[in-house]
């Protein structure tokens, strides 16, 4: 099983929101600091909003906040926000099979994934952040 680089840069984004509680970070921030292109970082941040686990706001002040305290967003619901399409073979996503009528592997893998979830959402933003640890992110403070 192997998560998209989207699912990385999504966790990525919110470990670094996760160790700047106080403080809106920009996209631009982040793309720097990790060397994402910002393009990708926009509409990673896009779908975590519409997910409703980041708030962004923009204009002179703005930025990217967690939309609830690290310790409410569970792993495997960023898994899920940015993997909506979650197949681990093709037939889980809707493509034909010849052996369908006689396959049990479905069932089999949907178990598989459904256990994957479940451990990861038994981890918050918070467990994989360290605690009162600075994201390390050099965040200059927004010009005046």
């Amino acid at each position: 099983m192997r998560l998209t680089q989207f699912t990385d840069y999504a966790l990525r984004l919110l470990m670094v929101l996760a160790s700047e509680p106080n403080r809106r970070v920009t996209i631009q921030q982040i793309s720097e600091f990790h060397g994402i292109s910002r393009n990708h970082l926009m509409k990673v941040a896009s779908r975590l909003a519409r997910a409703g686990i980041l708030s962004p706001s923009r204009g002179r002040n703005g930025g990217l906040v967690l939309a609830r305290p690290p310790e409410e967003v569970r792993v495997g619901d960023v898994i899920r926000a940015s993997e909506p399409d979650f197949a681990l073979v093709g037939c889980m996503a809707g493509e034909h099979c010849v052996n369908t009528p006689d396959c049990r592997l479905t069932g089999v893998l949907n178990t598989a994934l459904a256990d994957f979830l479940a451990s990861a959402n038994r981890y918050s933003l918070a467990d994989i952040v360290a605690p009162s640890s600075p994201s390390r992110l050099a965040l200059a403070p927004k010009p005046a």
